[in-house]
């Protein structure tokens, strides 16, 4: 497992190449969490940009745990949040879809003590509606607001698409706003839930700014060289973007919402982010403000296979939320990957293989109910359930879904967004 740099070709990963990769060692004597080592790129690559995995069966997981020096969520961590909070765990936690951590025995110890937190998410505005695989963390996110009803903050990067993507400034400015109504549509909170712009927030707050500055002066260019890849081609607004991402783990850069209060911070994420925060946890200390936790998913995959995630890039490999329900049946059955066997007459003798089949996987994250997904996963792996028959259950299933979201987003309007994007006090 490596990081690859954004600027490297995706292609040919059997072509060894020397790379400096963020990693945690073990057997170390170093304080920090983001320890350097160099590495030769292997064909596992995960980066805030890119997800690629080894075989069909997707990313191996506990590997990542490792290399990264997480934690994994344990039965006896769900347990205690049970006792902690009087809630059933959420299905990402119960089937490891959110497998890892970094510090949640914290969160649930400021629970037991009645002490606020505040929970931070975000999204980076690359395309104009969002994708299935968007809404996981967003999903999780409205749930741990529930459930904790802590205030909520969310980020829209629309500076990082526009030094990343091919997109023009006001570009990137108009999809965020566009991807805002989507995010509403969750149903968050709007009495503790604060959306911002940073093209927006950050030229009109000071102390967001100031966090911003300080994050930076923490961070040489050779660790961040070494931590996100940045090699002397690098755009220098890239360079200084992580420190943009960091600064809503703490909460003074939302004055208006917690005014001087040092609160420590949640952060619901895409194990693909956690570089960010690594970094973000080594500068805390200086900086003398609590270090951000973090509750780590795993990827929905392309609708072509495992090997990566869905992507708005690819049009093919995502189901999007304003898709319609022909379109939705359409992608399925055309593009999911099958873990079935070649004839009818082997998938009844063999059965089908659920680690491969993505209308399964995908169903591990949609179906919520424990005993039809165990029902579904035997009939398939028995050969009693042919490929097609679970596609169409996967097609009724995210046409529920969809069908449903696009029924609130159609009550979002402007005045809606004003009072989510308002520096109304929230708390």
């Amino acid at each position: 497992v490596v990081f690859r740099p954004s600027f490297l070709p995706k292609a040919n990963y059997s072509q060894k190449q020397p790379l400096a990769v963020l990693s945690r060692t073990i057997m170390t004597t170093q304080p920090l969490e983001t320890n350097l080592e160099n590495c030769q790129l292997s064909e596992q690559v995960i980066t805030p940009w890119d997800v690629q995995g080894t075989d069909e069966k997707g990313i191996d997981y506990d590997k990542l745990i490792k290399k990264f020096g997480s934690q994994k969520i344990t039965p006896d961590m769900l347990e205690r949040f049970t006792k902690v909070t009087g809630h059933q765990p959420h299905h990402f936690l119960r089937r490891g879809i959110v497998f890892s951590h970094r510090d949640f025995d914290h969160i649930l110890t400021l629970k037991e003590q009645g002490k606020p937190f505040y929970l931070y998410t975000g999204r980076g505005p690359s395309s104009g509606s969002l994708h299935m695989g968007h809404c996981v963390p967003f999903m999780f996110t409205k749930w741990l607001q529930d459930v904790f009803d802590v205030p909520l903050v969310i980020q829209m990067t629309d500076d990082e698409k526009f030094l990343w993507k091919d997109l023009k400034l006001e570009e990137a400015h108009k999809l965020a706003y566009q991807n805002i109504k989507d995010i509403i549509a969750f149903g968050f909170n709007p009495e503790k839930t604060f959306i911002f712009c940073d093209l927006d927030y950050i030229p009109s707050c000071k102390d967001f700014y100031w966090n911003m500055i300080r994050i930076q002066k923490c961070v040489n260019f050779n660790q961040a060289q070494k931590i996100f890849g940045f090699d002397e081609t690098s755009y220098i607004g890239k360079v200084a973007f992580p420190a943009i991402q960091a600064a809503p783990s703490f909460s003074t850069s939302f004055p208006h919402m917690f005014g001087n209060k040092k609160l420590s911070c949640l952060i619901p994420c895409a194990i693909d982010q956690d570089p960010y925060f690594r970094m973000t946890r080594d500068v805390a200390p200086r900086l003398n403000l609590p270090k951000p936790t973090l509750l780590h998913s795993t990827f929905l995959p392309a609708l072509q296979g495992a090997q990566t995630k869905m992507s708005s890039s690819e049009v093919n490999s995502a189901v999007e939320v304003c898709d319609t329900p022909n379109q939705i049946k359409k992608k399925i059955n055309k593009y999911a990957f099958s873990g079935g066997k070649t004839s009818v007459e082997e998938h009844r003798e063999f059965g089908g293989d659920t680690s491969v089949d993505v209308s399964y996987k995908y169903l591990t994250f949609f179906e919520e109910d424990d005993a039809k997904l165990a029902k579904i996963k035997e009939d398939y792996e028995s050969g009693a359930m042919l490929t097609g028959e679970l596609k169409k259950i996967l097609i009724e299933k995210l046409q529920g879904i969809v069908k449903e979201f696009q029924e609130r987003r159609a009550t979002v309007t402007d005045e809606v967004v004003e009072k989510f994007m308002s520096r109304v006090p929230k708390c």
